[in-house]
């Protein structure tokens, strides 16, 4: 397990390169879901996601050797990203790993930073080819399961425990599980009293499915979400999941993008999908715990176009 002095650790080593988001009640998602929420706005982080926190915290621990080489990651986007950025800025050369799936605004970014972005049909072959470039020498630096990255992912949750005012409940989207296997070792430090709930979108339930088995499983990818898409999670995050976090609930594609849209309309925040689902999840949450909750919400990363959210918001009938 994570433990709180490795995620201060990361959390000194990387302060230079990525930025203190900030912590903010949101007067507008307040009204909208009837308690007291505050954001945790990492859609305004570098690379516009969480990721490039653990992605700077891997690369800033690689021997000269490793750096030498070069590394190589898998990505359904915001991973390969960061890295990408990440690696041009610290002068290693990188190669990412993508589906066709992945948003096309997400390969040009990482080519544009300088890496050598490979496509594969699916997001199974993507792992399978980065596992065989990894055994021809470059240093992977995997999304989630890796204890680096995830020590690196939890200073989220080490800001958010600092920053914010009193919370019941903290939500936080699963993909590999990285996130909120971070966050939720960064919390149950700080704030043992909190309660953590994870959050999948159908078709991309990776951590739900773990869990239901006891251990990770293969899973089919369906969801429109490419960043939540994992075709499994980690030995690492289940564990984290299964003693840290409350329940894992999972939410439609529909609700997920409907969500982003609240996120707009309350909150004024353009997000991805990714970080919508927590939207509704929290009145799932709220049915659960009752009155007196006063919630966090982990906005993890806001990489959407204005095309893809018109796309997806005239797809599923929500304008």
């Amino acid at each position: 397990m994570i433990g709180i002095s490795e995620i201060e650790a990361a959390a000194e080593r990387i302060a230079e390169h990525v930025v203190r988001t900030p912590t903010v009640p949101s007067p507008g998602l307040s009204a909208l879901l009837g308690v007291p929420v505050t954001a945790k706005l990492e859609l305004l982080q570098r690379t516009g996601s969480f990721k490039v926190r653990g992605a700077a915290a891997k690369l800033l621990s690689l021997s000269e050797a490793e750096r030498a080489a070069g590394v190589v990651a898998v990505s359904g986007g915001n991973h390969g990203i960061a890295l990408a950025v990440m690696a041009s800025a610290l002068h290693v050369k990188a190669t990412v790993v993508m589906p066709r799936s992945a948003p096309a605004r997400a390969v040009e970014i990482a080519e544009s930073a300088g890496a050598l972005v490979r496509l594969t049909d699916d997001m199974a072959g993507a792992f399978a080819l980065t596992t065989r470039l990894q055994q021809e020498g470059l240093t992977l630096v995997h999304p989630f399961d890796d204890p680096v990255v995830i020590a690196g992912q939890g200073t989220v949750g080490l800001e958010f425990a600092d920053d914010a005012d009193e919370l019941t409940d903290v939500l936080v989207s699963i993909g590999g599980g990285g996130l909120i296997a971070g966050v939720a070792a960064a919390l149950r430090a700080r704030r043992p009293g909190v309660r953590i709930w994870g959050v999948e979108t159908e078709g991309a339930q990776a951590m739900s499915e773990a869990l239901v088995a006891g251990g990770p499983v293969p899973v089919t990818l369906s969801s429109i979400v490419s960043t939540l898409s994992a075709p499994s999670v980690a030995q690492v995050t289940y564990d984290h999941v299964a003693e840290l976090v409350t329940e894992v609930l999972v939410v439609p594609d529909r609700e997920a993008v409907a969500g982003s849209l609240d996120l707009a309309d309350h909150a004024k925040l353009w997000t991805e999908p990714a970080a919508g689902c927590v939207v509704p999840a929290a009145r799932r949450v709220l049915e659960r715990v009752g009155d007196g909750a006063r919630l966090g919400l982990v906005v993890c990363g806001g990489n959407a176009t204005t095309g893809d959210m018109i796309a997806w918001a005239t797809r599923f009938g929500l304008r």
